[in-house]
């Protein structure tokens, strides 16, 4: 939304009707101005997804062909004008495609010209009860759809600007992520090693070929043991984060595309991750994120009630447009998939604390189950649009003789937020309450957008991937690791079928 109130105009236009001629024709030439292309995944912001106006009469070009916002960030136009170097600095470190010059030019051209509306606004009413104003109001009226058409392409291509970014993060690509952690070792062993497609045949784990018949590639049948072991980690990961005080859920698959956008994904651009479902405005989910995300959309919160801690489970669905090489061979890399996800909302001055509680749960976690990871503060090229700070875990996978990615924490600050309309009002004497729609009975005072923060638990497939290639013994047994027995009827260990 636009925070009018806040906002500096401009030098104001001339006063008579002939001012109305050159307003309109800058203002058009800004409307058909074109959009520049947003799909990276790394840097184009939610929200792009738009309908043409399709009603004729009047505004810049009759308003054919206009591109309309479905939704609208709460964003800061004044800020960032007013920080328009850093803002500069952040779109170019994150590789963004967001046209900044052109976002302030539509702000200037939108301040220049809302002044002017108001005062012919104000000189109508002056004249309303003299019979005099009928050319005055016909010329307010073409202005009025002016800047409605102004205001919808200056959010469009603001909503593109990626959230700002942590004053640690390391400027540059993947390459120039910097090491937080190393836990353990990589295994030496004493035997020709296998990598998990191979284990997985020997103990009849897997069936790609099948799935491959039914579903297409990269899906897969999970058989016998494997489907405990599936079971195992996402009960164990559940369990264990529901005793650090997370709300255990189960998330809707299927979502509406707007919540997909304001969360920070693309389900129309082109090499999309995400599912579009045909004639519909709904997708399916590639994380949990975005359903916990929009659990409390709209809403206003209780001080009181954060911050609000939730753990996900759910199915994951992901095109993985452009993926190739090894790393594409059985379970690394796959379009359907079983995830626990973590999810906070806080207070702002809370965000910095608890995402350092959501990486050391993640390593916590794997180093339960002996694996040996590292953890990388990723560099601004590899953050997302939505991400102010973000963390990854990467597990050595021998049998693809690297590191491979096992989860992420993030931290959003009020980037998602903005976009969810998700906000909290400080009130001491107000009891808990988590869903608070449009604000009722949630106390008073000012308002504030909580931050939102996500992490990986457990993606199942990939420490699938690292339990058998890393805990395999010479004679094609996987030892499972401690924590996960009790989860799994007390089996130690997992034995091949054929010999």
């Amino acid at each position: 939304m636009l925070t009018c109130g806040r906002f500096i105009s401009s030098s104001s236009a001339a006063t008579s009707t002939a001012s109305f001629s050159p307003f309109r024709t800058l203002t058009r030439s800004l409307l058909r101005r074109p959009a520049p292309h947003l799909l990276s995944s790394a840097s184009a912001a939610a929200a792009t997804a738009v309908e043409p106006d399709t009603k004729g009469g009047g505004g810049a070009g009759g308003g054919a062909g206009v591109a309309r916002p479905q939704w609208k960030a709460a964003i800061d136009f004044k800020w960032i004008r007013d920080n328009r170097d850093a803002v500069a600095d952040n779109i170019r470190s994150r590789n963004s495609t967001a046209n900044l010059d052109l976002i302030l030019e539509l702000y200037d051209q939108y301040l220049a010209l809302r002044k002017e509306v108001e005062r012919l606004r104000a000189e109508r009413n002056a004249v309303a009860n003299k019979m005099k104003g009928k050319n005055l109001k016909d010329g307010l009226i073409a202005l009025e759809e002016d800047l409605v058409q102004l205001t919808d392409k200056l959010q469009l291509e603001a909503q593109s600007i990626p959230n700002t970014t942590h004053p640690d993060v390391p400027v540059g690509g993947e390459e120039s992520s910097v090491l937080r952690k190393v836990v353990g070792s990589q295994r030496s062993f004493t035997f020709a090693m296998k990598d998990h497609l191979q284990l997985g045949k020997e103990l009849d784990f897997f069936d790609f070929d099948a799935a491959a018949e039914v579903s297409g590639s990269k899906f897969y049948y999970l058989k016998n043991e494997a489907v405990l072991l599936e079971m195992a980690l996402v009960n164990w990961a559940i369990s264990e984060v529901s005793k650090k005080g997370f709300t255990p859920l189960i998330t809707p698959e299927i979502v509406r595309s707007s919540v997909v956008e304001k969360c920070g994904f693309q389900p129309r651009a082109q090499n999309t991750q995400v599912y579009s479902i045909e004639d519909s405005d709904q997708c399916l989910i590639g994380t949990a994120e975005i359903p916990v995300g929009g659990i409390h959309m709209d809403s206003i919160l209780a001080e009181s009630a954060l911050p609000l801690k939730y753990v996900a489970y759910s199915h994951c669905f992901r095109t993985e447009a452009g993926a190739a090489g090894a790393a594409t061979r059985g379970l690394y890399r796959v379009h359907q998939f079983s995830k626990v996800e973590m999810f906070i909302f806080c207070r702002p001055e809370e965000s910095d604390k608890l995402h350092e509680e959501l990486i050391t749960i993640e390593e916590d976690l794997y180093a339960s189950l002996g694996l040996h990871f590292k953890t990388l503060d990723m560099a601004t090229g590899d953050l997302g649009a939505p991400a102010y700070r973000k963390f990854d875990i990467e597990a050595w996978m021998p049998g693809l003789e690297r590191y491979g990615e096992i989860s992420s924490a993030s931290n959003c600050t009020d980037y998602q937020s903005r976009r969810l309309g998700i906000r909290y009002r400080p009130s001491p004497s107000e009891p808990p309450s988590t869903n608070t729609k449009k604000g009722k009975g949630a106390g008073s005072g000012p308002t504030q957008f909580v931050h939102t923060l996500n992490a990986t638990a457990v993606a199942v497939p990939r420490l699938i991937v690292c339990i058998l290639e890393n805990f395999q013994q010479d004679d094609g047994s996987i030892v499972v690791p401690e924590p996960l027995r009790p989860y799994m009827g007390g089996v130690e260990v997992l034995s091949p079928k054929f010999k």
